[in-house]
């Protein structure tokens, strides 16, 4: 019994499930996506069935992702207590729960239509290979951003609207979001990632990372904008894009000396972005 609560408690760890930021951030848009798709009034069973699936999902991601890593893991300060690098779980036990967790996956998308479905399967595909993108490209936090974007799309399949412009505005400004905060999250692993070979854009984009970051914030800002305009939104949501503005701001000052505690505190930060759009997007609609 000892023993299985021991597993039990390293499945939860290795799904990060203890560590709800990566469900956060991957749940923000998909629900902006749903209350777009759905008019400010999705149902309320598909709005179940995509959280649990963002949940589902990024544990799934968390999984192999750590799969993937678990040589590198233990020579990483951040990671180093991860349950594949201490030998809590073993790896066929980590790919069994991989392999689990995609099993209640497919029962979830299954209840949509044929749209949805496929683009699961792509999301799954490009979520499954983003972990192995570090050993051959600098640029692996695009590939998450494609991942964690797939989220904004199926909504508007589920709910039977196609694809729509406002889907691919949203799409686009969340790559561009989610590898603006990834390069946050790396520029805090950057020293070791250096020394054990493990490429990302914070390396990639060297003494230019503030400024690169910066970019891509200020790419989501016009994407946003111009969702905005098109959806002819008011007061509530050009509010809430003028603080989202002043976050990103506060997030250069919060990375300005590359100091590693700070940049993953800027990454966390950015779940405070997620609500408050979601939030600006639902009065929208509420009011």
């Amino acid at each position: 019994m000892t023993n299985m609560r021991s597993l039990a408690r390293a499945s939860w760890q290795l799904m990060r499930a203890d560590r709800p930021i990566g469900t956060l951030l991957l749940g923000w848009p998909t629900l902006i996506a749903l209350f777009i798709a759905g008019n400010g009034n999705p149902p309320l069973k598909v709005v179940v069935l995509f959280m649990l699936g963002v949940f589902v999902m990024r544990s799934a991601g968390c999984v192999i992702n750590d799969y993937a890593d678990r040589h590198i893991d233990a020579h990483v300060t951040r990671t180093k207590q991860r349950p594949l690098a201490t030998g809590a779980i073993k790896p066929w036990q980590a790919l069994v729960l991989f392999v689990g967790l995609l099993l209640i996956a497919l029962l979830i998308v299954l209840q949509f239509n044929l749209a949805t479905i496929l683009l699961s399967i792509a999301a799954v595909a490009v979520a499954t290979l983003y972990p192995f993108c570090k050993r051959f490209t600098q640029l692996p936090q695009v590939v998450l951003g494609i991942a964690f974007s797939f989220g904004v799309l199926m909504p508007f399949t589920a709910l039977e609207q196609g694809l729509p412009l406002v889907a691919w505005l949203l799409f686009f400004a969340n790559i561009a979001w989610t590898v603006a905060y990834d390069t946050e999250y790396a520029m805090a692993d950057r020293p070791d990632d250096l020394k054990i070979g493990v490429k990302s854009t914070a390396i990639l984009f060297a003494g230019f990372d503030k400024l690169a970051i910066f970019s891509l914030q200020v790419i989501t800002l016009l994407l946003l904008l111009w969702l905005g305009i098109e959806l002819a939104y008011g007061l509530a949501y050009w509010l809430g894009l003028s603080i989202v503005a002043i976050l990103f701001l506060w997030q250069q000052k919060m990375i300005w000396w590359r100091e590693p505690d700070a940049c993953f505190k800027a990454f966390l930060h950015n779940n405070h972005v997620g609500w408050i759009l979601t939030l600006a997007v639902a009065l929208e609609y509420w009011f």
